[in-house]
C-alpha cells in the first residue's frame, strides 16, 4: 500500500484511506462505549473506492468494498458482527453517497476471530500489521519488519524479533 497527497478529502489523504482508519477508529469507540460488547481490540479495515476520470481528474464515485475483520467474543455469530457492523460502524462512518446496492461487504470473511493481537497470529514471518504498528529494521537482514506490539509491558515497547 502507499499514499500520495490529493484534494478529495480535507485531509488530503485518498478516500479509501481516510474511511479504513475512521472505520478502525470507531470500531475502537463501539467497543469501548459498549454500542458492541461481543468486541475486542483487534481489527482490520479496508475500502476499496471506484473513481471516474473527469476530465483528468479522478473523482471518487462509490464505495466498491469495504473489508473488516475484528476480534470478538466466544458468544456472538457472524450474522450479529455483520448486522452489527453495518449498523453501527459502516453506517455512521462512510457517507450514504457511497454506498449503493453494488456495494460488496467482507464483515469477517474467514470466519471466527476470537484470538487476536500478538497472541493470535504474530509469527516468525513479522507479518503482523496493526493500526498503531512498530516498525524495527531487522539488521540481521537489513530491511524493515513489521512487529506486533508485546501486550504485557506497558509503554507498548516493540518486540525483539
Amino acid at each position: 500500500m502507499f499514499g500520495y497527497a490529493t484534494d478529495e478529502t480535507p485531509e488530503f489523504m485518498p478516500l479509501s484511506h481516510v474511511l479504513a482508519t475512521k472505520l478502525g477508529a470507531h470500531l475502537t469507540e463501539v467497543r469501548k462505549n459498549g454500542t458492541c460488547q461481543w468486541l475486542r481490540p483487534d481489527g482490520k479495515t479496508q475500502v476499496t473506492v471506484e473513481y471516474h476520470n473527469d476530465n483528468g481528474a479522478m473523482v471518487p464515485v462509490r464505495v466498491h468494498t469495504v473489508l473488516i475483520s475484528t476480534q470478538h467474543d466466544e458468544t456472538v455469530t457472524n450474522d450479529e458482527i455483520a448486522a452489527d457492523l453495518k449498523e453501527h460502524v459502516i453506517k455512521p462512518v462512510i457517507p450514504e453517497k457511497y454506498i449503493d446496492e453494488k456495494t460488496i461487504f467482507h464483515l469477517n470473511p474467514s470466519g471466527r476471530f476470537v484470538i487476536g493481537g500478538p497472541h493470535g497470529d504474530a509469527g516468525l514471518t513479522g507479518r503482523k500489521i496493526i493500526i498503531d504498528t512498530v516498525v524495527v529494521l531487522s539488521l540481521a537482514r537489513t530491511r524493515p519488519r513489521w512487529t506486533g506490539v508485546v501486550p504485557t509491558l506497558s509503554g507498548r515497547l516493540p518486540r525483539v524479533l
